[in-house]
Formats: C-alpha cells, sequence, structure tokens
C-alpha cells in the first residue's frame, strides 16, 4: 500500500483513487504469484478491518475521549491504566 501511495497514480490526499485496488492486486501477484489474492473479496476486506482497527486506535490517540491513553514508542502500543481501558472496552 505504501508503494502503491508512493506511485502517486492512485492516491488523492488521504484515499486512494478509483482502480487502486485492481493495482494492489497485480502488485501483490508479483510478489506472492501462487497466492491468488484477489481485489474483491480479499484485499477490500482486508482494508476496510484495517481502516477499522486503525480508527479505534486514532480515537483512544487522539480522540474527545482519549484521556488516560498514550503511546509507547519503544514497545510500539498504545498504554492505559486499567480503569481507562475497561471504561473505554465498555463504552
Amino acid at each position: 500500500m505504501v508503494d502503491l501511495h508512493n506511485v502517486e497514480t492512485f492516491n488523492a490526499d488521504t484515499i486512494f483513487k478509483v482502480g487502486y485496488l485492481n493495482e494492489l492486486e497485480k502488485m501483490l501477484e508479483k510478489v506472492l504469484p501462487h497466492a491468488m489474492l484477489k481485489a474483491k473479496p480479499n484485499l477490500e476486506s482486508r482494508i476496510r478491518a484495517l481502516k477499522r482497527d486503525w480508527s479505534i486506535v486514532y480515537d483512544m490517540l487522539s480522540g474527545k475521549n482519549n484521556s488516560g491513553c498514550g503511546w509507547d514508542e519503544h514497545r510500539q502500543l498504545v498504554v492505559a491504566e486499567d480503569v481507562v481501558c475497561n471504561s473505554y472496552i465498555n463504552s
């Protein structure tokens, strides 16, 4: 995805342009020739999951309810007190 973004053919600000999934499929076919990954549904569902998971982390660190959450640069993960984590999970 980073390579596809850096090519600048398929990116527009913060989103990818139409056809990026097919190009991503071609790029993956070169690297993983026998994986048979298809743009739809394989790549599309994985990207949807990445967006969902990333939005949770983004909200924890930058959202209005970020009180008590932080980023551990050494371990590369979100850190918070147990009470903060439990309240976030329950909400």
